[in-house]
């Protein structure tokens, strides 16, 4: 069975990337990880992504895309940045909805996008936050949601966010096979007091558990581990996290 290759969401490491990217970009490598998901609006034009890829030899695994930026009047050149970049994976971070009503419809724009990006080879997706999974008129928005989305927009669960919102992990994998291509490896514990602040390994995510469906059941492509607390410096947090992925099998 192919090794699901291992990539670093960089909102983990965004000051140090600020700071001196090709540096941060060059660590990262020789941690290890397969790739990187870049977050958030680009503060450099797209050759110069490129050329940090090229030069280190990491993979763009995913982009974290505003809403705002697959609007008819951004879309195209969020395509083209991703294609510099080699990017297949527009993932959406959050989205602006309420009751079921309004996830229901952003279901359907979700659809939409989905078709507009897949003659380019690109795919979009959903990346859940804690409160996806508090209940409204006793039901999650996070069901409504992906049960009216097609099957080709990516489900990338981050299973701390997931476990924070009270949800079943497994669950939800479960729930949905075949729609897991990118997932977020982040970690969490529901003790109170620790909450996110634990490296992976030293928390709650059953991980094992979690290998298992990603290796079966989630047709996943990509591994992506998400750390942002800030007690211990970001760069030796993601590479402990990466250490003990590896003594896991990943």
């Amino acid at each position: 069975m192919p090794r699901i290759a291992l990539g670093l969401e960089m909102y983990s490491v965004r000051n140090e990337f600020a700071a001196a990217p090709l540096a941060t970009m060059q660590a990262i490598k020789d941690m290890g990880y397969d790739g990187v998901e870049f977050a958030g609006d680009p503060k450099y034009c797209p050759e110069f992504y490129a050329a940090l890829l090229k030069q280190t030899g990491l993979v763009c695994c995913g982009w974290h895309t505003g809403w705002h930026q697959v609007q008819p009047e951004t879309l195209l050149g969020t395509i083209q940045l991703n294609q510099a970049v080699g990017n297949h994976y527009i993932m959406i971070p959050g989205l602006l909805a309420k009751g079921h009503q309004e996830w229901k419809e952003m279901a359907g724009k979700m659809n939409q996008l989905a078709d507009q990006l897949a003659p380019f080879g690109m795919r979009c997706g959903y990346h859940n936050h804690a409160g996806d999974f508090i209940p409204v008129d006793g039901k999650a928005t996070w069901d409504t949601f992906i049960n009216n989305t097609y099957r080709k927009v990516v489900m990338q669960l981050d299973t701390g966010n997931a476990l924070a919102g009270g949800a079943d992990v497994m669950q939800t994998l479960n729930n949905n096979p075949g729609r897991c291509q990118t997932i977020h490896l982040k970690p969490y514990s529901t003790d109170p007091k620790k909450g996110y602040k634990p490296l992976i390994g030293d928390d709650d995510v059953p991980w094992s558990d979690v290998f298992q469906f990603c290796q079966e059941k989630g047709d996943t492509e990509w591994a992506i581990v998400e750390y942002e607390c800030p007690e211990i410096p970001a760069l030796e947090a993601v590479g402990s996290c990466l250490k003990t992925l590896r003594k896991m099998g990943w």
